[in-house]
């Protein structure tokens, strides 16, 4: 057997890590938490040791994991293509009719909350009837690793795809890259595989359009190390985007560096990491002119009532796509009180009542 000793660890932070027995352990577990996983590892092996022999041992942490017990990282990423033969992003734009759907990590879900971006996509477009569903996840991963709740991360991945389907997306933002840029170049043939991966079973039906998205730029003392990570991954999102022929929204090149671009006493980030609203604002701005229909200088100032609109729409369907308490109402605890899950359905009218709103307030903000 050629297999690497490997130490499966599992509890209520960890649906699925596999981690060679003498390799480092994963990025999200670091500093106390790592060197503690790592003592208690070595131990456990000891007293295994001690108790059932050195060959037993070896034999229960040499494994071969069968494909549907294989940690999703491992699938191998296809070639990308040359620097010679790949073709620029495609353009894009919204049309009138679009159902858009944004994907993505901790900064889609914030957008959410927020509502720039999408306040500035609608209102940049006043004569298109639009709608716009958010299914951001913080923390999350190409690999959905923030959406098993207590499922693997691939009973979330599958969920994530079904819902993208039900929602019949004609146009999809796709926002990853943050957290997998923690990995560096060591991580990165994975994280272009998975992604390529992600965008070929995002276009079912094959018309879905596709806009990937680059990590904006962090700030703070480590803003150096960690935008260098960021760049060799937000180049790697470029060029899947030119593969799939999908447009590109470049936060990472077309924001400019920290304390530039924003006004006086405004920071882009709430803690190097997390956009404020100025950083949402200013994305906002990105994103609108990469669609072709850039914004006025004072368009946040006169767009306020909107953006509420828009924060309130994106409130309640978040409500209805992850309700609280969902656990009792779809998952193992669903015998208790699952027959509340005829409510959630009553949240489809409320939503589109609300965006019949912003609708109605986009004319006269552009």
């Amino acid at each position: 057997m050629n297999a690497k000793p490997v130490i499966l660890f599992a509890g209520p932070f960890t649906s699925q890590v596999a981690a060679p027995l003498s390799g480092p352990l994963p990025s999200r577990f670091s500093g106390r938490g790592a060197s503690l996983m790592a003592r208690c590892s070595a131990a456990l092996v000891a007293k295994l040791g001690a108790k059932l022999g050195a060959k037993l041992v070896a034999c229960l942490l040499t494994v071969s994991l069968p494909a549907t017990m294989s940690p999703v990282r491992a699938a191998a990423p296809e070639a990308p293509a040359t620097a010679e033969s790949r073709s620029p992003a495609a353009t894009w734009s919204l049309r009138d009719g679009d159902r858009v759907v944004f994907l993505g990590d901790t900064f889609v879900e914030r957008e959410g909350d927020r509502g720039f971006i999408e306040t500035a996509l609608v209102a940049a477009h006043p004569q298109a009837s639009l709608t716009f569903r958010n299914l951001g996840w913080s923390g999350d991963t190409v690999w959905a690793e923030s959406r098993g709740v207590f499922d693997q991360p691939a009973k979330g991945y599958t969920r994530m795809l079904e819902l993208v389907r039900e929602l019949k997306p004609t146009i999809v933002f796709v926002a990853y890259g943050r957290n997998e840029s923690y990995q560096g170049e060591a991580g990165l043939a994975a994280f272009r595989g998975q992604l390529t991966k992600l965008c070929q079973e995002l276009r079912v039906p094959a018309d879905v359009r596709l806009v990937l998205i680059t990590p904006h730029r962090v700030e703070g003392a480590d803003a150096t190390s960690r935008n260098a990570s960021l760049a060799i991954y937000s180049q790697a999102i470029r060029e899947v985007a030119a593969d799939m022929q999908a447009g590109l929204v470049d936060l990472f090149g077309d924001t400019p560096p920290e304390g530039q671009g924003q006004p006086a006493g405004s920071a882009r980030t709430e803690n190097g990491v997390h956009l404020s609203d100025a950083g949402y604002a200013q994305a906002a701005v990105v994103f609108a002119a990469a669609s072709g229909q850039p914004l006025p200088a004072d368009f946040t100032a006169r767009s306020e009532s909107l953006r509420q609109q828009v924060v309130a729409k994106n409130r309640l369907f978040f409500h209805r796509w992850r309700p609280a308490n969902e656990t009792y109402i779809f998952l193992f605890r669903k015998h208790e009180q699952g027959n509340n899950a005829v409510e959630i359905s009553q949240f489809d009218p409320l939503v589109e009542a609300a965006e019949q709103q912003v609708r109605s307030l986009v004319k006269g903000n552009r």
